[in-house]
């Protein structure tokens, strides 16, 4: 049998003002003719679907066209988990019109853990795949919070609320299985940041993190687990080095920073003596479908690798980070005479020479634009002269704030 497993879509994410629509569909249209080449039996979707919580409606338009053409391919099952930047109350709202289709949405926690056990059959009605599919776990949907509690109880308890959900779901996984064969695999899905996940800056991951009381140990999986389908975290990586546990990773680069990393989705194939033998996992590469480049320098560094992009005929949105010793008031004039023509285009330009120039008169901060939320709160720390000893339990605390208001689900009620 085999599974692919992606995550991480962000359909409708835009980069700079740049609308990526082009990008999704020519993504998902690749995926459709992956899932035919390698006759794929089953797509496991390890959430982060949508980019907001209220996707546009091209956004949707892309996600239900893909789900259509899924319904009409070799695939026999779709199993879709919500991530933090989904909607539980979206994802869900037409579960029973796809499950037509066989495609299984778990958007949240019912309240019962066997809820999230799915039976998957072949085209004969013989279970052949046991998912546990687990969504993003929500602070308030595993932790009570009480007053008085200190920081290090809210991470602990938050910690045992999950690793709790993981056993429960996972044991009823088991007794579903003894009732049924033992060769049937069993693969849990997560959305979650594993301590020790690789990020990259401006990946919008890395920032929701920082300070965070959301980091999970990896020892809250069972080691004996045939395959656990990750989303979250956008660089394609191992947990703990087991080739069985993995993120996948997003499909398309979010941010400069993702630019030149290459993208995968994970292939898992498991022969038919049993999941006592090891998943087969295979990297399949994603193609580029809109180059991206970060160019850093000085004037020269910069104008000659404009001009061997141009001499390659590319066609990449570029993010410009001017760092030469040399004052250039004009740069973006400069930076656009030098691509007239070409079809390369220029998304985002930062001085570094200006901004160190304006900081060196004024001995004020930066400004907002160059700024992160956390830096942010970090000058107010300093502006308001709050004692050491109170500022890491103020970091905490404005974390918890943070991670509430993103996971908050604009449709729900």
């Amino acid at each position: 049998m085999k599974i692919l497993h992606t995550s991480d879509w962000h359909i409708g994410k835009t980069l700079y003002g740049r609308k990526r629509y082009d990008e999704f569909e020519a993504f998902l249209t690749w995926l459709i003719e992956t899932i035919e080449q390698e006759q794929v039996d089953a797509l496991l979707i390890a959430g982060d679907i949508f980019d907001t919580s209220t996707p546009g409606n091209r956004a949707q338009q892309l996600y239900y066209r893909f789900l259509h053409r899924v319904a009409a391919s070799s695939c026999r099952h779709v199993v879709i988990i919500a991530g933090n930047h989904d909607s539980p109350s979206f994802l869900s709202a037409p579960r029973e019109l796809l499950k037509v289709l066989d495609v299984h949405v778990t958007g949240s926690l019912s309240g019962d853990p066997a809820d999230e056990v799915l039976i998957l059959h072949n085209t004969a009605g013989v279970a052949e795949l046991i998912v546990c599919a687990i969504p993003h776990l929500r602070d308030r949907d595993i932790r009570l919070a009480e007053a008085g509690e200190s920081m290090q109880d809210k991470s602990r308890k938050l910690i045992e609320g999950i690793r709790d959900h993981y056993a429960a779901v996972i044991n009823q996984a088991r007794l579903q299985r003894a009732a049924l064969s033992p060769a049937i695999p069993i693969i849990t899905t997560g959305h979650l940041f594993v301590a020790g996940g690789q990020t990259i800056e401006g990946d919008g991951v890395r920032e929701l993190y920082v300070g965070s009381l959301a980091h999970v140990p990896a020892g809250i999986f069972p080691a004996d687990m045939d395959y656990l389908a990750l989303g979250h975290l956008h660089v394609p990586q191992c947990v703990n080095d087991s080739p069985v546990m993995r993120y996948s990773g997003s499909p398309l680069p979010m941010g400069f920073g993702e630019a030149g990393q290459e993208k995968s989705i994970c292939l898992v194939e498991f022969n038919h003596s049993g999941s006592t033998t090891p998943a087969d996992v295979r990297l399949i590469r994603i193609p580029v479908f809109q180059p991206l480049e970060r160019i850093k320098g000085n004037w020269k560094e910069i104008s000659d690798r404009i001009s061997r992009l141009i001499a390659e005929h590319s066609c990449a949105w570029l993010e410009i980070i001017y760092e030469g010793d040399e004052l250039i008031t004009n740069l973006p004039e400069r930076l656009q005479s030098t691509i007239e023509g070409s079809s390369l285009e220029i998304l985002r330009i930062k001085n570094n020479r200006i901004i160190r120039q304006i900081l060196d008169q004024t001995g004020e901060g930066d400004t907002l634009e160059e700024l992160s939320v956390h830096e942010v709160f970090e000058h107010c720390l300093s502006a308001h002269a709050i004692p050491a000893e109170q500022q890491a339990e103020l970091r905490l605390a404005y974390q918890e704030i943070l991670t509430s208001l993103n996971e908050n689900d604009g449709r729900a009620g």
